[in-house]
């Protein structure tokens, strides 16, 4: 089946959000929500996600699924508000709980942070399948990026998060804790095993050097052709040494310290503390 896939950019993270849909019903998925956040105001904002919660309305759509492709560190998620504003449950990796632990002790969370995942309604294994209505999708385990990074396959198309990217401009780092450029080419080989014409939409695009357009869909065989990092002939030996060198000279994405504080809870801020004032740590020296 071919899902109809709707596309939401947004620039101040160059995150985009899918909704997509059951071709044959009004059941619908939305993969990797956008809370916005001004860090220097410490003031979030609903406008991505009411632009989506707006288009799920306005078609009618039935949203069954609030899927993360993992913890990311570049946005929040608005998981939480779209499922009190349109429902859906809220489905990440069953590996976030080694990114729980990490960055619970990171963090300094406190013993009442569980790290079981619990936050979630839903923790995906390597071969679990669920369904959008009718469409089914199905669960692929991609780490290296970080170890809760997970790839859905739904009908036609692949959502891959942060593990690929647009053809010319490569793969995620994996220098993050718990992260691997060896483990990151195993992933990248069990995506490019999805038959060729399998649509490949990304978590993020940057547009490089030369693209005028910012672009998020392409498919299995452009990557296996084309990407970069992987594509046209390139060995595990080149891409980790490429990606371990490339790593080490990266910043770190500028909302990395609140996007792991409330990801990491499936969408939600730390608690209040005892004047009623949510706080997000910064830890010195640490990242």
């Amino acid at each position: 089946m071919q899902p109809e896939v709707t596309s939401f950019f947004d620039q101040a993270t160059n995150t985009i959000t899918y909704v997509v849909r059951d071709p044959g019903g009004s059941a619908c998925a939305i993969i990797d929500s956008v809370l916005d956040f001004d860090y220097a105001a410490g003031r979030t904002s609903t406008a991505s996600a009411d632009e989506v919660i707006a288009f799920v309305k306005d078609k009618g759509y039935r949203v069954e699924w609030l899927l993360e492709t993992h913890v990311h560190a570049d946005h929040l998620s608005a998981a939480p508000y779209l499922q009190e504003q349109v429902g859906g449950k809220i489905g990440i990796g069953r590996n976030i709980t080694v990114v729980q632990d990490t960055f619970g002790k990171v963090f300094n969370a406190g013993t009442e942070f569980e790290r079981d995942g619990s936050q979630f309604d839903q923790l995906f294994d390597e071969g679990d399948s669920i369904h959008i209505g009718q469409l089914r999708v199905d669960v692929l385990h991609t780490p290296g990026h970080t170890p809760a990074c997970l790839t859905y396959v739904i009908g036609d198309a692949a959502f891959v998060g942060d593990t690929l990217f647009m053809p010319d401009f490569g793969t995620a780092r994996c220098d993050f804790p718990g992260g691997s450029a060896d483990t990151m080419w195993e992933s990248v080989q069990k995506i490019l095993a999805l038959p060729a014409e399998t649509r490949i939409f990304v978590g993020h695009d940057y547009k490089a050097e030369g693209r005028a357009e910012y672009a998020w869909e392409t498919t299995v065989g452009e990557q296996k052709a084309r990407n970069v990092h992987v594509g046209a002939g390139k060995t595990r030996e080149d891409f980790v040494r490429m990606r371990t060198e490339r790593d080490a000279k990266l910043d770190m994405p500028k909302l990395i310290v609140p996007s792991l504080q409330v990801n990491m809870r499936a969408g939600q801020m730390p608690p209040a503390e005892d004047n009623g004032t949510v706080y997000l740590k910064v830890p010195v020296n640490k990242l």
